[in-house]
């Protein structure tokens, strides 16, 4: 038998081995963010058709997420992960293999269904697997992970695309191979027990959950709209400011965003949920705010400030929403509330972004980035007014 040391081990391979996973199927979505402006010149399309690309992404990776979710806690985590995985490849080998507008859609839905069917499911993973059973701790890694891919997808592809041969297929190519160990590990995560009795089922939130999750929930739709601006339109934005053509540096900007919402979590760590938020919301705001007077003067240099406010603001946002929700969920039903979660969240990231990119299309991209800007921000103000009064309230009670 494996004496303690050994399975200490095993388990914090596991653990990291899963984190690992969950950061290389969200780089691999977020590789072509670099890249549509060439795809667009390439295939001839308008703005507009960036932002749809990713609303079919986001239409399968919703309902993906809703019946993974709850399926994971019945049949277990690897037997939903796993497939995922191969239809994660798959997408990444039409992008390599594209001819045409077509190509781009049919691999984004590749890549909708296969991170709907996994993030639910690793995200839960890295719960039940952190050694020393400290959901707050997980609910860190998964987050930074999470960012991390956002933001390692970008700036890798746009590395390769710049500066190595086959920009539209050696990324991608990248991508498969480093999907490998992936799946290695998440094949040696334990078989589970089943602990629910999976059926079809309409989205719902467990009993006592409702203000926790709306809160969280709303909080997480504005920081990830922000997420999908940046994914989806900012690398042109970038290019029309600075007016640079380099690939590499469109998609370091949006690396900038994510790395500094890790780096926002890190320091975040430990501290109450609610307190990341309040924190968070004004910081988006002000980013917000900058991003559109940036694009009114433009200034590259404000840019970059405006990207390094907003992207600490999305991530205290983001870890306290997710902190949140994990404690409040019940475990046996702990992915469906997570894969919840991130149906939030995933809205958030596709639906603002279609409007700015109609808008994009008659008014000016430089424009439409600005409308978007000022919108959200506003909406972040506004919800951290609503926070601050709750808990306020909350903090009365506690004192009678």
């Amino acid at each position: 038998m494996p004496d303690r040391r050994t399975t200490a081990r095993r388990a914090r391979l596991r653990f990291w081995g899963t984190a690992y996973a969950l950061l290389i199927l969200l780089t691999g979505t977020n590789l072509p963010t670099p890249l549509y402006r060439g795809y667009a010149t390439k295939f001839g399309f308008p703005p507009v058709v960036v932002t749809l690309v990713f609303a079919v992404y986001v239409a399968v990776l919703i309902p993906s997420l809703l019946v993974a979710g709850p399926l994971s806690d019945a049949i277990g985590r690897r037997r939903v992960v796993l497939p995922s995985m191969a239809l994660a490849a798959l997408g990444s080998l039409l992008f390599a293999l594209a001819t045409s507008t077509g190509w781009l859609f049919a691999a984004r839905i590749l890549q909708g269904l296969a991170l709907g069917a996994a993030s639910g499911p690793l995200t839960a993973a890295l719960t039940e697997l952190e050694p020393a059973g400290n959901r707050r701790r997980a609910a860190l890694v998964s987050t930074v992970a999470s960012a991390g891919g956002l933001g390692l997808g970008p700036a890798l592809g746009g590395l390769l695309a710049q500066y190595a041969p086959e920009p539209y297929v050696l990324p991608f190519a990248v991508e498969i191979a480093l999907l490998v160990p992936a799946a290695a590990v998440i094949s040696t995560l334990p078989e589970t027990r089943a602990r629910t009795r999976w059926r079809p089922r309409r989205p719902e939130i467990p009993e006592g959950m409702g203000p926790v999750f709306a809160t969280s929930g709303t909080t997480g739709f504005l920081a990830f709209a922000v997420v999908g601006l940046f994914l989806t339109l900012i690398p042109t934005y970038v290019a029309t400011l600075s007016g640079s053509r380099n690939l590499f540096l469109a998609g370091a900007l949006v690396a900038l965003m994510l790395a500094c919402s890790a780096l926002a979590q890190l320091a975040g760590y430990g501290r109450p949920a609610r307190q990341l938020e309040l924190a968070g919301l004004p910081l988006l705001a002000a980013g917000l705010a900058l991003l559109a007077i940036a694009g009114g003067i433009s200034s590259l240099t404000l840019l970059i400030v405006a990207i390094v406010i907003a992207g600490t603001g999305q991530g205290l946002a983001f870890l306290g929403g997710l902190t949140a929700t994990n404690q409040a969920a019940p475990a046996n039903r702990h992915a469906e509330v997570v894969s919840g979660f991130y149906v939030v969240l995933y809205l958030g990231v596709g639906v603002p972004v279609i409007g700015v990119g109609f808008l994009a299309t008659t008014a000016g991209l430089l424009t439409a980035v600005q409308y978007f800007a000022v919108a959200v921000a506003a909406l972040c103000l506004l919800m951290l007014l609503l926070l601050t009064r709750t808990h306020r309230r909350t903090a009365a009670t506690a004192h009678r």
